[in-house]
């Protein structure tokens, strides 16, 4: 894969630099003192994750009350709101966040191929 092909791909290059805008906005748009921003950019994506379940359950009309609310593009939508948000909350905690996020995920594909090495000490996040 070329270095355009690369650009392109989600999670690439040109995301990152998105989330450092993201981060950067939401940094200068806050009024609370850093440590309680980083907390609250924590909580953020349990508020999320919560609007994927609310997304899933309306999808799939378990609320007899309710019936179908949402599609399976609702849940999608809320999917990736949860990414944003989770890449945001590491960009707050690191200023190389792509480099982290990289990393972690080679150790994750490399535990999942059976591969030994420095994957063992890190924590399990597999599904």
């Amino acid at each position: 894969m070329d270095r355009h092909e690369q650009r392109r791909r989600p999670g690439g290059p040109d995301t990152w630099k998105t989330i450092d805008e993201l981060h950067d906005w939401l940094d200068a748009e806050t009024g609370v003192p850093p440590e309680q921003d980083l907390l609250l950019r924590m909580l953020k994506l349990s508020e999320e994750v919560g609007e994927v379940a609310q997304a899933v359950i309306g999808a799939t009309g378990q609320n007899p009350r309710k019936g179908v609310t949402h599609s399976w593009q609702d849940v999608e939508a809320e999917l990736c709101d949860v990414i944003v948000t989770a890449m945001v909350a590491l960009r707050t905690l690191t200023p190389d966040a792509a480099a982290t996020f990289d990393g972690h995920v080679r150790r994750i594909a490399a535990r999942s191929h059976g591969r030994s090495g420095s994957a063992q000490n890190t924590p399990d996040t597999s599904p």
